[in-house]
């Protein structure tokens, strides 16, 4: 029976419930990520190094994601879709089993460094695989929902991860995610068709694909957008803290009210998208720059920061999927590396935000951050808006050049 519906004489599609699974890889991946800040008392505690040392935990995952990402999509780029799929599940299953067992603090970085391989090529070909999973104009959507699960683990994942690394030990909590891993895989391997592939283009065309001047901005612009983030929201309980004036219990609620932004962000940024697809990351950008700017003035009122904590998340987060889609978009002999390279960019940015941040405070002061967060985000709007301009200059020659033909 088929299950299409018409509605007013249109044609609705049903909801592809594969993406679901992809969703639930992205959430263990969301998981193991940022658990560790919940836990980083606990294994510092345990493996008897500093808070500092332990830190290194976060910095190396994230320069694991960076570095190791693109790599492994190359070396993997003529692997089926679904078989590298299962292959980066069961490389997340064991760097996490291998934490559960980890005897002293280098294992357990060996561990962590193993489970970044997979991040960035996960998200990169399931990115990929959601957006042929729909009709064309439904892409950027397809892929804010696969991502969703990322941002669901801020809110369930990371608090969930934490309550048991505290009352069970932090090994428990690793082995939670790999367990997730494991759900994770089995909705893969039954959910997740085997898509027909085109010719798998040559190495040289998808460094070709992907070396285009507009492709490289692009990922400019989402390692900038997301050096802003992290500029500003790697210092956020010190700042709610220490200026705004809450308690450090009230900040953990804060902050899962930031993951509900976030998240809703993510999925309205996809439906902007899909509607106007440049306009939506640029005007996205714009409305970042703007919320931070007022949050120089909010971060004193424990109201006002709050709902522009919330609205800032949503608009962190809104402009993603658009960023995503466009640079598969550009990259069509090569979306997966592409796609993957995306995330390396966003984890550079990552790294460079929290350490400008850092500087900020050092110079400037905690109050400094919000605006200086703005600035850097102002370049990423000019980025975006500078791509925008120049492919409406290279189509408008084109349209005329039509236009003249049918006259």
């Amino acid at each position: 029976m088929n299950s299409t519906k018409t509605i007013h004489g249109k044609t609705k599609e049903p909801f592809p419930v594969s993406i679901l699974s992809l969703t639930v890889g992205a959430f263990a991946i969301g998981m193991t990520e940022f658990v560790i800040m919940g836990i980083l008392p606990n294994v510092a505690e345990d493996l008897n190094v500093s808070i500092s040392t332990a830190g290194q935990l976060i910095t190396s995952y994230a320069l694991g994601v960076a570095v190791g990402a693109p790599i492994l999509a190359i070396l993997t780029h003529r692997l089926p879709q679904k078989l590298l799929l299962c292959l980066l599940m069961g490389i997340f299953i064991l760097g996490n089993s291998i934490a559960v067992i980890a005897p002293n603090y280098d294992v357990l970085m060996g561990a962590r460094m193993i489970t970044a391989l997979c991040h960035g090529t996960f998200f990169g070909v399931g990115a990929v695989i959601a957006a042929n999973l729909v009709q064309p104009h439904k892409r950027a959507g397809a892929v804010s929902i696969m991502m969703a699960g990322l941002t669901i683990a801020n809110i369930i994942g990371v608090p969930l991860g934490t309550f048991v690394g505290q009352h069970l030990g932090w090994r428990a909590s690793f082995a939670a995610i790999a367990a997730m891993g494991v759900i994770a895989l089995i909705g893969i391997i039954l959910f997740i068709p085997r898509i027909r592939q085109d010719q798998t283009s040559s190495l040289a065309k998808q460094f070709k694909a992907l070396a285009q001047p507009k492709l490289l901005v692009m990922l400019l612009a989402c390692a900038i957008g997301n050096s802003s983030l992290f500029a500003v929201f790697t210092y956020i309980a010190p700042l709610l803290e220490q200026v705004t004036g809450y308690h450090e219990r009230s900040v953990t609620w804060i902050l899962v009210l930031f993951g509900i932004g976030v998240t809703v962000g993510n999925i309205v940024g996809g439906k902007l998208a899909d509607w106007k697809l440049m306009p939506a990351v640029f005007g996205i950008f714009a409305g970042v720059c703007v919320l931070l700017t007022v949050f120089t003035f909010t971060v004193h009122s424990p109201t006002g920061a709050v709902i522009t904590i919330f609205l800032w998340g949503a608009g962190a987060f809104a402009v993603m999927p658009g960023l995503q889609v466009k640079i598969m978009n550009l990259a069509q002999e090569a979306p997966a590396l592409a796609s993957t390279s995306n995330h390396s960019a966003g984890n550079l940015g990552n790294a460079f935000g929290a350490f400008c941040g850092g500087w900020v405070i050092d110079q400037m002061g905690l109050t400094s951050l919000p605006w200086v967060g703005a600035v850097i985000v102002g370049f990423a709007f000019l980025v975006a808006l500078a791509v925008y301009i120049a492919e409406r200059r290279q189509q408008m020659p084109l349209s005329m050049h039509a236009s003249g033909k049918q006259m």
